[in-house]
């Protein structure tokens, strides 16, 4: 498996199509598709407007783009799905339409097709404007890493590419927000495929704010997290709960019984109660195994 790219530009080898979910931005989104056409003039442009109400779709097509509209906002999640359903190259690559990703860095994310079904670029240290979204995306990749158990080191990043036949196996799971790339990670890592992350450079959003809200998306983000590991690996949640629940119930009986030398409700109750939920995780465990077995035929590009 190759750790570099090789001397022929891996752009000449495959069919790609670039995905740009575009909600009003009409002062970026022209420059990005004319640099696009310019470096790749082999590949599928596709602009999704998601219901902007501004000039961005008009932007687009004037540049050169496909561009395909929403008849109002959706969600940058919904935007992708649609881009994903027309496009109709073997590989899939996403980016976003402010400017913040440079067109430049998707040969370093192509170079590692067909080795890995996905690869993502992974930005440095540096890219969050204020430092309590480093803090939420440092303990986001965290919790990700123990479900997934792979070190991811960029959960929310939007710029990656990825093998479109997987893409379009896992459509029906992806959300209609900006948490998307959080659920297409952690289900191509639960799914058994591989996933490469290549270091990026981001660039300052050159107009606007960004749309992601820290508390609202923050709270999603982690929802979407515990709902993949239920998905996929429903032990990883239930587990530790019945663990923590059966040592409360075990600490609780030392000490009643260190007390008053007896066994109370109250331990009992603990004790079934983490029985209980172990037995639904393996249960449920089961299920998502066998789910899974099911789709193990379906071929992916």
């Amino acid at each position: 498996m190759r750790d570099s790219a090789s001397e022929k530009s891996p752009t000449d080898k495959i069919s790609v199509s670039v995905i740009i979910p575009a909600y009003n931005e009409a002062e970026t989104i022209g420059e990005i598709v004319k640099a696009l056409m310019a470096m790749y003039p082999n590949f599928e442009i596709i602009v999704v407007n998601d219901g902007s109400t501004d000039d961005t779709g008009i932007k687009a097509r004037d540049a050169g783009a496909i561009v395909y509209s929403h008849p109002y906002n959706i969600g940058n999640g919904a935007a992708i799905k649609s881009g994903i359903r027309i496009a109709s190259g073997d590989i899939l690559v996403f980016m976003d339409g402010d400017g913040q990703h440079d067109p430049k860095e998707i040969e370093a994310l192509l170079a590692y097709f067909p080795d890995y079904d996905m690869v993502v670029g992974a930005r440095g240290k540096g890219y969050q404007a204020s430092w309590w979204r480093a803090l939420a995306n440092t303990i986001y990749n965290r919790f990700a890493s123990y479900v997934a158990k792979f070190p991811i080191q960029d959960l929310t990043s939007g710029f990656r590419a990825v093998k479109a036949g997987l893409a379009n196996n896992l459509l029906y799971l992806l959300p209609n927000t900006y948490s998307y790339p959080t659920t297409l990670t952690l289900s191509v890592l639960r799914t058994g495929r591989s996933l490469k992350y290549v270091p990026v450079n981001t660039k300052t959003r050159r107009q606007g704010k960004s749309k992601i809200k820290i508390f609202r998306d923050g709270l999603r983000f982690f929802l979407i997290i515990t709902k993949i590991c239920a998905l996929y690996s429903p032990l990883r949640v239930f587990l530790p709960v019945s663990v923590f629940l059966f040592a409360t119930g075990l600490g609780y009986y030392l000490y009643t019984y260190t007390i008053n030398s007896r066994f109370t409700n109250m331990s009992a109750l603990l004790f079934t109660t983490s029985v209980t939920i172990f037995m639904i995780g393996l249960v449920s465990e089961q299920i998502s195994q066998m789910r899974f077995e099911r789709s193990e035929g379906d071929k992916f590009v």
